[in-house]
């Protein structure tokens, strides 16, 4: 036996006939207050202020791996040319 039921109501019915909140309200302020908070720091920011703030620790990241890998490369070639010998 199979049972087919077609329910036409829209999200607000829904969440009303299973007694679920209504959570627009709370999710429009806190997305005003999200859009207000990052359009403060938006502002704030310079594109100088950023490059100052990100590029350097790009750099200094490229850096470190660049060093890592040459004393991985060199401790691997050291150690081959021993063997040959």
């Amino acid at each position: 036996m199979k049972i087919h039921i077609d329910i036409e109501c829209t999200p607000e019915e829904a969440r009303a006939f299973l007694g679920l909140p209504d959570v627009a309200p709370m999710q429009e302020a806190l997305m005003a207050e999200l859009q207000k908070r990052m359009m403060a720091n938006m502002q704030a920011m310079e594109p100088e202020q950023l490059f100052k703030t990100w590029l350097p620790a790009g750099l200094q990241g490229w850096e470190q791996l660049q060093k890592a890998f040459w004393a991985q490369m060199s401790s691997g070639a050291s150690g081959k040319t021993e063997e040959k010998q």
